[in-house]
């Protein structure tokens, strides 16, 4: 497995003439396919190491006290992280002095995303998150036993559904080689029963009369601070369709504000992630995985897509909804690139702090909705549970500064993926919050640029 890590700016943090910098570690030779190819700060395979920079400018021997505090990325039903180990010692240093000091654990520590705050004489200086063997992350398997058989009759209710796809040509958007169309189709029903949804999206297609490659884009949770983005960065060398899935950004706004679509539409679902939440069959998530779905579908009865070279690509929710698609589409997927995923690991995240799971962290709930019955319903929308199901090449990232969806519910789908070792490519960026790598773009456009001849 190619595993990149792309190091931001090193993390040494000074306070006065002391600090700390993170040692890294020589490769573990026991290590084979999850060995560390490339290694840096905030990353290491079995200990930690900790190494604080330090100097003393006076004319007398100093003593240093030094200590790092390990506790894990779970925090208690009090909200407080649970401190593992509290590493002390004391460091004494001639006259103009200079010493670097390592401190490590005694033993090897699991698997995982931790936390460390580094203290020099009783002051802090530095905090931060790091891993320990992060392509061995694991999570509980409460995978429902009926979890195919869920997804499959949700794609037979979708198969019923008159797509009745209608579109409208955005001149302002078009050129010689692709022309931009507003796409309104039907997906299913918000629930068993019902009228279908109307949902949205821009598609553009190449004007040469040939069959391209299909490349899906997905959209992350709407801020109703944008509007539908409709790039099309490969110019009409692809057929592409850009997904405003329901209530969501094409779907929820202003008359006149998006391209193409004259009327306002409206979001009925509230806050979506909450919408059912504690349900399965109403469950806001049930539709919007439709949804992705059917764009496919509908990719799929255009004369210029070549449906045997199909990409997707994401970020955020919209990461969440690119494993979906290769996960439930019937075309395989020829590569695919998730970025800070949302949506996966749930049996984690009711523990981990996070902006986007707070409506299930076991030290908080508002609305009355039962822990266990959220916990035994959301399992069948974990992307944890999907990504076993894609084979195809795969890139995937996380930050291990991002507190909305943190490292360890993005390791986790990638770690369960079929893709063979070879095809699949992580970046873990140690300062990144809720982002894009700095060199996303680029990687992504080399992954698919190279299945796409």
């Amino acid at each position: 497995m190619k595993k990149h890590f792309y190091l931001i700016a090193l993390l040494a943090v000074m306070l006065g003439a002391c600090g700390c910098e993170h040692k890294q570690p020589v490769d573990d030779p026991q290590q084979e396919e999850f060995q560390l190819k490339e290694t840096v700060a905030h990353v290491w395979s079995g200990k930690p190491e900790f190494t604080f920079q330090l100097t003393n400018p006076g004319s007398s021997v100093v003593t240093y006290s030094t200590k790092v505090v390990i506790a894990t990325d779970k925090v208690d039903s009090e909200g407080k992280h649970i401190v593992l180990y509290t590493l002390e010692d004391n460091v004494s240093l001639d006259a103009n002095g200079k010493k670097n000091h390592a401190m490590t654990t005694k033993e090897k520590m699991d698997p995982g995303i931790y936390q460390a705050k580094c203290y020099v004489n009783g002051t802090m200086t530095e905090e931060f998150n790091f891993a320990i063997d992060p392509f061995k992350i694991t999570s509980v398997d409460d995978k429902p036993a009926d979890f195919d058989a869920f997804w499959q009759a949700a794609k037979d209710q979708l198969a019923a559904v008159d797509m009745n796809a209608q579109l409208t040509l955005i001149p302002e958007r078009s050129n010689a080689n692709c022309k931009v169309y507003l796409v309104e189709m039907n997906s299913v029903p918000d629930g068993l029963e019902g009228e279908p949804v109307k949902i949205r999206g821009y598609y553009c297609e190449p004007q040469d009369g040939q069959k391209h490659p299909v490349i899906m884009h997905y959209y992350g949770y709407d801020t109703q601070g944008y509007t539908g983005e409709v790039a099309c960065p490969w110019g009409g060398q692809y057929a592409e369709f850009y997904l405003s899935h329901r209530g969501q950004y094409l779907n929820n706004r202003p008359a006149g504000t998006n391209l193409g679509v004259a009327e306002a539409t409206e979001n009925i679902y509230g806050d979506w992630f909450r919408y059912n939440l504690g349900q399965k069959d109403t469950y806001y998530y049930r539709g919007a995985y439709m949804d992705v779905c059917q764009s496919i579908r509908f990719m799929a009865t255009r004369a210029s897509s070549d449906m045997s070279k199909l990409f997707a690509e994401g970020s955020s929710q919209g990461g969440a909804l690119t494993y979906v698609a290769a996960a439930l589409s019937d075309w395989p997927f020829t590569a695919i690139a998730a970025n800070v995923a949302f949506m996966g690991d749930f049996a984690d995240a009711y523990h981990i702090p996070s902006l986007a799971y707070w409506e299930i962290s076991d030290h908080y709930w508002e609305d009355g909705v039962p822990q266990e019955q959220s916990m035994q319903y959301l399992p069948y929308f974990d992307i944890k549970h999907m990504t076993p199901r894609i084979s195809c090449a795969v890139l995937a990232s996380s930050g291990l500064a991002d507190d909305v969806c943190p490292a360890r519910l993005n390791l986790v789908p990638f770690n369960n993926l079929a893709t063979p070792a070879d095809k699949k490519d992580y970046i873990i960026e140690p300062e990144m919050g809720h982002s894009y790598p700095g060199n996303w773009e680029k990687r992504k456009n080399e992954l698919f640029n190279k299945y796409l001849k």
